[in-house]
């Protein structure tokens, strides 16, 4: 029986993440499966990825092929360098100690480049948000002032209007009268007396 490292799909349509499974290569994508070794959820920003190592490391050393996505993903997780230092160890290259040195120095770096890719990330993202924050706060004062103006203009607008009706409506009250409405206080009071 040929045993394959694969991925099966899960998840919804355009929003699949997988599990990384050892099954038959002749069985479906998604069908039986033997074990399951961890899951993947390329979604995520970066990619988020568990595995269970020692499982992996005991089905690659009893002979499971990886496929080639199930291979980039093992090599990523440090499976691949674990089982390259172990045979190291058994060809008498390395001893157990510096092997398992190694593979922590290179966990470590590996560890220290994806916290580093996150706190990029959210650095940008933070620098986005604040971007945006300040235009639209732009665009606010610019649609307050706009606002204003035109609320300005309407006061001057109705004051005007009702000027002229008061001054229309003291001429109609003036021809229904009789008279002549005088234009200055000196008019006035000497149409008075």
């Amino acid at each position: 029986m040929a045993v394959k490292i694969r991925l099966a799909r899960h998840g919804k349509k355009n929003h699949a993440y997988f599990h990384i499974v050892v099954a038959d290569s002749r069985a479906p994508r998604d069908g039986r499966l033997i074990e399951t070794l961890g899951t993947y959820n390329p979604n995520t920003d970066p990619a988020t990825i568990t595995l269970d190592q020692e499982r992996a490391l005991y089905w690659i050393n009893t002979g499971a092929q990886p496929t080639l996505t199930a291979r980039r993903l093992l090599s990523y997780r440090g499976v691949l360098l674990k089982k390259h230092l172990q045979e190291g160890v058994a060809k008498g290259a390395l001893t157990q100690e510096q092997a398992d040195a190694k593979w922590e120095t290179w966990m470590q770096e590996k560890e220290s480049k994806v916290n580093a890719k996150k706190g990029k990330l959210e650095q940008e993202t933070r620098e986005e948000m604040k971007k945006r924050l300040e235009a639209e706060a732009k665009v606010n004062k610019e649609r307050a002032a706009a606002l204003l103006a035109k609320r300005e203009e309407v006061a001057a607008r109705l004051a005007a209007a009702a000027a002229q009706a008061a001054a229309k409506a003291e001429e109609t009250i003036a021809e229904i009268e009789g008279t002549t409405v005088p234009e200055t206080e000196e008019e006035d009071n000497a149409a008075t007396e």
